[in-house]
């Protein structure tokens, strides 16, 4: 068994350079990972601080889920190095604008396939007649058994939807509504037409299934991006950067097996927070020499836990803008997200309730109030409490509080929310100013949420 090791800034000869390389400006990507995040590998660019990457993604999940030879359950960008981004760093990134490219798409709830995989449906996918691992396929007409091996012609996909659909979506890309046999059908035959597939993707098009268990069942759209993030200090399978899904990767019978130790270097790129969408900041942990930030997995909409296990995957367009903040040795990500995101006691508060509060706190012998503005720190692990509990410790550390003063806060000023069940939550509450302007991060929550009073 192969054991991957953590990169070191000489085993990134782009990210090695960087010193000397101020980066260039703007960096087009359609370029994609073969499901695993390798520090070990080139990167693209660097781009520079302040600079911006405008790229073409993927769909994520089911068609790279029915894709063997992606060894992960996503197929993401291939990583770009960031100029001067040092191990202990963090990059900012605005999220200029995400669009859904994608005419339609299928989804729904899956059912891996024993025989068909070695440990992990999703990273060691194995053909059933012939034992190749990972094997090239060919399509062969349309349906649940249409994805076959290459070498034997085998049915190789180590996924079926148990419970599935077919969702067409308008022209504005704000509404989408499931359909019929006939109309799943028709997508099907055409299925890299409807899903937008990137030219250089190699996934099969989930709509290739044509599943259509929902008919007629309406739903809004509103895209964010399931994986954004950077590159982990060790390989990995791209859906399994996260505490949850990497938890399958401990003592795992595949080559891309980890330690517990080992899975500390993931950077939890692999979200599924709805809040992850236009107009959001979000703030990386840098664990590799140039940071190596990789997009993909776009939804075109989720409830909050993507409780099916998956929701509608799409193509899209998605443009960034990059800073560098040196020295914030985060383990995971933070979160600004717009204002309508926020949980209700997490909202920043108006004038008007902030001169009741004074009032009140007048009246009880108190000079002023605390300035707080909102954050959200992520948290992941094994199960919705250890993600819980790894957020509050994340945020306890940034903002050097302690645990049971975060959790009051969250309590009477914040929310958890879930994220992904079974493992990703968002820890979000309103901070001092104070410690966010010790931590470098007041810029941000200003820009997105207003400037303090004056005291």
């Amino acid at each position: 068994m192969k054991t991957p090791v953590a990169a070191t800034p000489s085993s990134n000869h782009l990210a090695s350079m960087e010193s000397s390389h101020p980066g260039v400006q703007t960096i087009y990507v359609n370029e994609f990972t073969d499901a695993v995040l390798d520090p070990t590998r080139p990167m693209l660019g660097p781009v520079q601080d302040g600079g911006y990457i405008i790229a073409n993604t993927a769909p994520g999940c089911w068609g790279p889920m029915i894709t063997p030879q992606l060894r992960g359950g996503h197929e993401v960008t291939k990583p770009v190095a960031v100029a001067g981004a040092d191990v202990g760093d963090a990059i900012v990134i605005r999220i200029k604008e995400i669009t859904i490219t994608s005419k339609a798409t299928s989804s729904g709830t899956d059912q891996p396939l024993e025989g068909r995989y070695l440990g992990d449906p999703f990273v060691a996918a194995k053909c059933p007649d012939c034992g190749a691992m990972n094997p090239p396929t060919k399509r062969d007409g349309i349906g649940k058994s249409a994805i076959r091996c290459a070498n034997c012609g085998a049915d190789a996909t180590p996924f079926h939807i148990s419970h599935g659909y077919t969702i067409a979506f308008d022209e504005q890309h704000t509404m989408g509504v499931t359909v019929d046999q006939p109309a799943a059908d028709k997508m099907a035959h055409d299925a890299a037409h409807y899903a937008a597939l990137p030219a250089n993707s190699i996934q099969n098009s989930i709509l290739t299934f044509a599943p259509h268990d929902l008919v007629g069942v309406p739903a809004r759209l509103r895209p964010f991006l399931g994986q954004l993030g950077t590159t982990p200090g060790v390989a990995m399978p791209d859906s399994h950067n996260a505490g949850d899904f990497g938890m399958f990767l401990i003592g795992a019978p595949h080559e891309l097996a980890l330690t517990t130790e080992q899975l500390n270097q993931r950077t939890d790129g692999h979200m599924d927070i709805d809040a992850v969408r236009a107009g959001a900041i979000l703030v990386c942990p840098v664990k590799t020499a140039g940071g190596g930030l990789y997009m993909g997995d776009m939804h075109a909409m989720q409830g909050d836990g993507e409780i099916a296990g998956h929701t509608c995957d799409v193509a899209g367009l998605v443009t960034l803008q990059v800073h560098l903040l040196k020295s914030l040795d985060i383990d995971g990500p933070i979160l600004f997200p717009v204002v309508d995101d926020l949980p209700y006691l997490a909202k920043p508060f108006s004038g008007e309730e902030k001169s009741r509060a004074r009032n009140i706190a007048k009246q009880q012998g108190l000079n002023d109030i605390e300035e707080t503005l909102p954050i959200s720190v992520i948290g992941t692990g094994g199960n919705l409490n250890v993600a819980t509990d790894n957020g509050l410790v994340r945020a306890a550390k940034l903002l050097d509080m302690t645990v049971p003063e975060v959790r009051n806060r969250a309590t009477i000023a914040g929310a958890i929310e879930i994220g992904r069940h079974p493992g990703v939550v968002q820890v979000t509450f309103h901070a001092p100013v104070e410690k966010l302007s010790a931590c470098g991060l007041l810029p941000y929550a200003v820009e997105q949420y207003g400037d303090v009073d004056p005291v």
